[in-house]
C-alpha cells in the first residue's frame, strides 16, 4: 500500500502553475457545426440543415496545450505544423486565445491545417446528433526543408522551458529526426521529456517518461495484460525496450499503473466511476497535469494521482475539456481517500 501524504499532494498540486512546457506534436482544431434539420433536399436524398452556430475547439496536441495553459497560466509554447489555407489563422488564433505561444509553429504549404469538422443537426422533436464528419489531414512526413525548420525551432525553444511533451496522433509530423532532436535536446539541457503516443513506442527510446494506455502497451509488448503478473512483466519489458525512467500506463476503469526504473510498481485506482459523460481528451488532461507535476518536483506516484484526479474532472463534461488547479484541489478535498487503495 502506498501511504501518501495529503498535505504533500496538495502542495504539489499548487505548484502546477510554476513550470513552463513546450509541446511538440500534431496540433489541430475540431470545427463543430450545428444546425436544425428542415427537410430533405430536392437535389439528392440528403438533409438540409439551417446553420445555427459554429464552434472551434482545440484538438489533439492543441488540446493538451490548452490543458497546460489553463493549469500554468499560459507558460506554454507549441511546435507543430499548419498549412497555407483558410484554417491556418483559425488554428493559430484559437491557440493564442487559449494563451498558447505560437511563435515556434511552422508553416507547411504542402499540407492542410489539420481539422476535423463535425456537422450535427436536430429536428424540433429530437436531440442534436452528429450527421457526418469531414477530416482535413495529411499523413505523410513533412519535407526535409520543413523538418529542418522544426528541428531549428526545437533547439531554440527547449532551453526556454522546464519540460517537453511529444504528442503523437499519427499524422506523420513526428518523424524519427524530429523525435531524436526533441529527446536529445531535452537531455542536453536537463529537461523532462514526456511522450504521449499511441503506437510505435520504441521510436521514443530515451525519453524520460511514456504515457501509453493499456491497449497500446499490449500492442507494443506483444501480449495481453490479464493479471498483476502480466502487468508487471509488460511494464518491465516496455521500460527496457524504451529506456524510459518512468512509465505511466492508463488502464481505463482499472486506473493507472506507474513503473519506475528502480523496479517499483504503484497502482492508482479510478477516482470517479460515476458521472462519466465523455472521455474525449481525458488523456491530454492526464499528460498535461502529470508532466507539470513531474516538472514541479513531484515523485511519479504523486504525479500520477494528480493526473488521475484531473482526468476525473474533465470526463464529467462533453467534448475536449480543461480543468484548473482550484478544481483539482476542490475535488481532492471532497474525496474520501480512505475509500481508495493505492497498491505498491
Amino acid at each position: 500500500m502506498f501511504d501518501f501524504d495529503k498535505a504533500l499532494l496538495t502542495g504539489y498540486i499548487k505548484k502546477l502553475q510554476e513550470p513552463s512546457v513546450l509541446i511538440i506534436g500534431d496540433h489541430a482544431i475540431d470545427e463543430m457545426i450545428y444546425g436544425d434539420t428542415e427537410r430533405i433536399s430536392r437535389e439528392a436524398p440528403v438533409l438540409i440543415l439551417r446553420h445555427a452556430n459554429t464552434k472551434i475547439i482545440l484538438g489533439q496536441a492543441s488540446n493538451a496545450a490548452h490543458n497546460l495553459a489553463t493549469l500554468n497560466n499560459g507558460k506554454v509554447s507549441a511546435i507543430g505544423l499548419y498549412g497555407s489555407d483558410y484554417y491556418a489563422p483559425i488554428l493559430l488564433n484559437a491557440m493564442k486565445e487559449a494563451n498558447i505561444n505560437t511563435e515556434f509553429m511552422v508553416e507547411d504549404s504542402q499540407r492542410p491545417t489539420t481539422v476535423k469538422t463535425r456537422i450535427s443537426g436536430a429536428s424540433f422533436h429530437s436531440v442534436t446528433q452528429q450527421i457526418v464528419r469531414v477530416d482535413r489531414v495529411e499523413n505523410s512526413a513533412p519535407s526535409s526543408i520543413v523538418e529542418n525548420k522544426v528541428i531549428e525551432n526545437i533547439e531554440k525553444a527547449v532551453p526556454l522551458h522546464d519540460a517537453v511533451i511529444l504528442s503523437d496522433y499519427n499524422i506523420g509530423f513526428l518523424t524519427d529526426r524530429i523525435i531524436k532532436a526533441a529527446i536529445e535536446t531535452s537531455k542536453k539541457y536537463g529537461k523532462i521529456c514526456v511522450v504521449d503516443a499511441q503506437k510505435d513506442l520504441y521510436r521514443y527510446r530515451g525519453a524520460y517518461s511514456l504515457t501509453p494506455n493499456q491497449p497500446d502497451t499490449e500492442k507494443s509488448v506483444g501480449y495481453f495484460i490479464k493479471d498483476n503478473e502480466s502487468l508487471r512483466r509488460a511494464g518491465a519489458d516496455l521500460m527496457a525496450s524504451t529506456d524510459a525512467q518512468i512509465l505511466l500506463v492508463t488502464r481505463g476503469g482499472e486506473g493507472m499503473a506507474v513503473f519506475s526504473n528502480d523496479g517499483s510498481l504503484t497502482e492508482v485506482p479510478v477516482f470517479n466511476k460515476t458521472n462519466v459523460f465523455d472521455v474525449t481528451g481525458a488523456g491530454d488532461t492526464v499528460v498535461a497535469s502529470y508532466t507539470l507535476a513531474l516538472a514541479s518536483g513531484a515523485p511519479a506516484k504523486y504525479a500520477a494521482i494528480i493526473g488521475n484526479i484531473a482526468a476525473s474532472i474533465v470526463i464529467r463534461s462533453f467534448g475536449c475539456a480543461t480543468t484548473s488547479i482550484d478544481e483539482i484541489l476542490d475535488s481532492l478535498n471532497r474525496m474520501n481517500m480512505e475509500n481508495y487503495t493505492i497498491k505498491v
